[in-house]
């Protein structure tokens, strides 16, 4: 037999009755029954119970024994009585008689809990994450992740895309995102970068021609965390085809995304053909650039409405501004003074003045507005906005005006707490769209100039002309996200890869040739060498598994992630360096006075 198992604790069955088998793992949990000891016995593959009467050589050590204690089990299967089968376990129908037991690892008393998926501290969590890992619902989590990784593969290897790997050490590329700087010890006073994303690299493979790439790739970015953002490193979907158009890209990629969230979602609805809508639509229509499908609520302008009507705040500012706006947020169902009220009162939490409103109601045989704004705007002109947005008795309605490019994010939040508060969310499903047709650049406030909105590399929709004769603001880019439930879950473009448009390009938020040269001269060059249209995109693997399993937070799919002040908690990292590594490396510390 071997030296440490014959089967897993997940392997026994009903057909292994009689046998003398060897299992070893660890002590989920030790009962007790008057003279009869049962232990839990748990290992990556599942758990079987184990059971050892004073008459077993084996019952004094098991007395000793703790939960997580590491030990290896010798015994007879034997079948379960009827009334004491597990239907919920796999090894449910049988349980072990120990003969005999070896103490691998004793365990210390633990400073989190296993058993169970009790709330703990997070700053225990992490330090101890090797104990962490081992409760049920993370170590599920962790391996569902590496399937859904071995799934991308599949489905992009059989797309006739194949994986290769780009460097790690790189220059540092203007992604959106503070780099990680490595020094060089060998060419002292200048650093690499982490990549922030494969992005020049992968262009660079349609230079030479490879055609269709991909790669689980690893990316670094030195931004603050957030729940669905880890801090430091993540990983993507990269991939980058040549000779397409943008709609290529979605053909070939929707299936793929599709699949993996079939394959995973056990059994929920998943979108089956992917919604287009364009940035400025899904701006006006849901007040964010992901919007959450599965929430009804469509916003709607209703400007004329208030044109002029007795409803002052709203008319004022319509008459003396010209990009002032009022949109419209219906609630179904929400028609009641005390929920209107909690959304008002909520909105006042988020810094704004209030949330107008107006909520329908049967007063006799008669359907009537209610509200001061219903009062202000008359019968007329409530009812216009009844028929407008399709509402009646029991519903309602809230109101967000100004210039829209100031309000829409707020308008997009109440959209979003009103559905959550009514419960309208079909939350058992997963809706997928694409968002396109981005602006490419947008206005930098706090430095009075032009930016790209997004990605730098992407082309713009018009070409030169376009970057000639139109006004910057106007101009949109061959770009597009992927969005499920609210999250951006990819992202991509069709590439310029022109390199006078490239230069024209970066000439609008400041750049000369010279810096493109400088900046992006791998680049720069392979687009003067019979450079191929091509586009792609990146898919977020943890932001997918996240929305699969459930999670809440992006640690609860990552293995050894850090905590929220960027610390690794359980390794100690960051360290200072010590003077022979600085020395070597010819850098001088020069902190911040604490």
């Amino acid at each position: 037999m071997h030296r440490y198992r014959s089967h897993t604790c997940g392997q026994l069955r009903a057909s292994h009755v009689g046998e003398t088998v060897r299992l070893s793992g660890w002590v989920h949990r030790v009962r007790d029954h008057g003279g009869l000891l049962f232990i839990d016995l748990r290992d990556h593959y599942g758990i079987t119970q184990c059971v050892v009467d004073p008459d077993s050589p084996a019952f004094k050590l098991a007395e000793t024994v703790r939960s997580e204690w590491c030990i290896r089990i010798d015994g007879e299967v034997k079948a379960r009585t009827g009334d004491t089968i597990n239907a919920n376990l796999p090894t449910g129908e049988i349980e072990l008689f120990i003969r005999d037991l070896e103490v691998l690892g004793a365990a210390k008393e633990l400073p989190l809990p296993v058993f169970g998926e009790p709330d703990y501290p997070e700053d225990v969590r992490l330090t101890y994450r090797f104990l962490d890992l081992r409760r049920e619902t993370l170590h599920r989590n962790i391996v569902k992740r590496t399937e859904v990784i071995a799934a991308m593969r599949r489905e992009m290897t059989k797309g006739g895309f194949t994986e290769y790997s780009t460097p790690i050490l790189t220059a540092s590329s203007p992604e959106g995102a503070r780099d990680f700087l490595v020094p060089s010890r060998i060419h002292p006073g200048t650093f690499y970068a982490l990549p922030q994303a494969p992005q020049q690299y992968k262009q660079l493979l349609m230079m030479a021609g490879f055609d269709r790439y991909f790669q689980i790739a690893p990316c670094f970015r030195d931004e603050d965390p957030r729940a669905d953002r880890l801090p430091g490193e993540f990983y993507q979907l990269d991939l980058e085809m040549s000779f397409v158009t943008q709609e290529d890209v979605w053909n070939t990629m929707e299936p793929v995304i599709r699949g993996i969230f079939e394959e995973f979602a056990e059994g929920k609805p998943v979108t089956q053909t992917f919604r287009r809508i364009a940035y400025d639509d899904s701006i006006r229509m849901y007040g964010s650039d992901k919007p959450d499908l599965r929430n009804p609520i469509v916003m709607e302008a209703v400007t004329g409405h208030f044109a002029g009507s007795g409803f002052k705040v709203f008319a004022n500012m319509i008459a003396g501004n010209p990009k002032a706006e009022v949109w419209a947020i219906p609630a179904k169902t929400g028609g009641s003074r005390a929920f209107c009220d909690r959304m008002n009162s909520w909105a006042q939490s988020q810094g704004q003045p209030g949330l107008g409103y107006i909520f329908w109601r049967t007063e006799g045989d008669k359907l009537e507005g209610a509200g001061p704004i219903a009062k202000n705007i008359g019968e007329e002109r409530t009812e216009a906005i009844r028929q407008q947005l399709g509402l009646g008795d029991g519903d309602a309605v809230f109101f967000a005006a100004g210039d829209p490019s100031k309000f829409y994010k707020f308008a997009g939040e109440a959209r979003n707490r009103a559905a959550d508060e009514l419960n309208l969310i079909d939350r058992d499903r997963f809706e997928l769209c694409w968002i396109v047709d981005f602006p490419f650049y947008e206005w930098n406030e706090d430095e009075k100039k032009l930016d790209f909105a997004h990605n730098p590399f992407s082309m713009p929709q018009g070409g030169m002309d376009a970057l000639e004769n139109q006004d910057p603001l106007t101009i949109k880019a061959f770009q597009y996200d992927m969005v499920c439930n609210g999250f951006e879950i990819a992202s991509g473009s069709i590439r310029n890869q022109s390199p006078d448009l490239m230069v024209k390009a970066f000439e609008k938020v400041g750049l000369s040739a010279q810096d493109v040269e400088e900046r992006f001269g791998g680049l720069y060059r392979a687009f003067q060498y019979g450079a191929p249209p091509h586009g792609g995109m990146a898919a977020g693997v943890d932001r997918i598994i996240m929305l699969l399993v459930g999670a809440k937070n992006l640690r609860e799919i990552s293995l050894f992630p850090m905590n929220q002040q960027a610390q690794d908690l359980l390794m100690g990292a960051p360290t200072p360096p010590s003077t022979q590594q600085l020395r070597e490396l010819h850098l001088r510390l020069n902190l911040p006075a604490k």
